[in-house]
């Protein structure tokens, strides 16, 4: 028996998204149905709105969320119902070469959606509906895989909580799983919305000495001091990969590009000392290509990719909750709006101009 939920449903391309009610099925096999408590407003999910990625439509995008278990499928014994729960994309299979060696974030065959031929999870009057990144957030009740949850404490704030399903992980993880940084090593944040804060946070958990925050923004870079920046860059007024060179004697030994453009993760490489690490976190649009002098490479620089945080995500999002409730993790200072699902345009606005750092839906 299918239930009504009320979602936000993109139809076309650069187009607001449709508040409307949506048939949301039965769980089926491996499969768990979450009243959806809170989903944070995230850049992703607005390239494909605008067209810079392409997917099916029609769509209920969202994915950064966390919510309460209401019904389980058959073979479901990981979560009940009652458990609370964040989402997250990075579903894995358990068995490919990448899972096994401890990668699955690059799992080969993730495997979220049903099989072919079988029905849709979401559907309206018209027909069927997708789920953004197998997920689906925007709406007030959301049927995902079992594989694509990790159960956490009852005691955790469930829209700080769905913060820690993408910004959070994101950017910390890219600091202290994909990039590694040492103690003592200097680092460069470009940009400071959730992500970018976050890869300041990872930052501070790892012991970096100099931790650079850059932005347009003079907020948002008040905000970043505030998460542990130790430097502040506004790349309104002066030239960045001038200031961070400058800062550090010659470059800086990791930088983080957070926003996903091509010119400010160009910048990231630039700004780079002899043997440093540049990490792209951001998505690019996928039709432009990132430009690097190539003899810098004879220095050892490296520009590397970081698939949200290179998370192994049931072990790290925990552990990222339990920072959080220790006083470790400054989420109630990333959430700038709380909204409802019908603000959700404005929302996305909002993020567009710079105004907020995260925004939350809360249902």
């Amino acid at each position: 028996m299918t239930i009504t939920a009320k979602a936000a449903v993109l139809r076309e391309v650069n187009a607001p998204l449709s508040i409307e009610e949506i048939e949301v099925d039965d769980p089926g096999p491996g499969e768990v149905r979450i009243s959806t408590a809170a989903a944070g407003v995230c850049h992703s999910d607005y390239h494909f709105m605008n067209g810079h990625y392409s997917c099916a439509l029609p769509v209920v995008p969202g994915h950064e969320s966390a919510g309460v278990v209401e019904a389980v499928g058959p073979g479901v014994d990981y979560v009940e119902p009652g458990d609370h729960v964040i989402t997250c994309m990075s579903v894995a299979c358990g068995g490919c070469r990448y899972c096994i060696t401890g990668r699955p974030v690059l799992c080969e065959q993730p495997n979220a959606e049903r099989t072919a031929g079988a029905p849709a999870r979401l559907r309206d009057a018209d027909g069927d509906l997708g789920q953004l990144y197998a997920l689906g957030s925007y709406a007030d009740t959301m049927l995902v895989s079992d594989r694509a949850v990790v159960k956490i404490r009852k005691d955790m704030p469930l829209d700080r909580a769905a913060l820690i399903g993408c910004a959070v992980m994101t950017g910390f993880g890219a600091v202290v799983n994909t990039a590694d940084v040492p103690l003592g090593a200097s680092a460069a944040v470009i940009g400071c919305g959730g992500v970018g804060l976050s890869a300041i946070l990872g930052a501070v958990a790892a012991g970096a000495s100099k931790i650079i925050a850059i932005d347009v923004s003079q907020d948002k870079l008040q905000t970043a001091r505030s998460f542990g920046a130790t430097h502040l860059i506004n790349a309104a007024e002066t030239d960045p990969v001038e200031a961070v060179q400058d800062l550090t004697g010659g470059g800086v030994d990791y930088s983080f590009e957070a926003l996903g453009r091509k010119d400010t993760s160009e910048q990231s490489f630039q700004m780079l000392a002899n043997g440093g690490f540049a990490t792209i976190i951001g998505m690019v649009p996928e039709n432009q290509r990132l430009e690097i002098d190539p003899t810098e490479l004879l220095m050892e620089k490296t520009l590397q990719g970081s698939n949200m945080g290179s998370n192994r995500f049931r072990i790290d999002m925990p552990d990222l909750v339990d920072r959080y409730m220790a006083g470790a993790l400054p989420l109630d200072d990333m959430i700038t709006d709380r909204v409802g699902l019908d603000e959700i345009n404005d929302a996305f606005a909002n993020m567009l101009n710079g105004t907020v750092a995260r925004s939350v839906i809360v249902f």
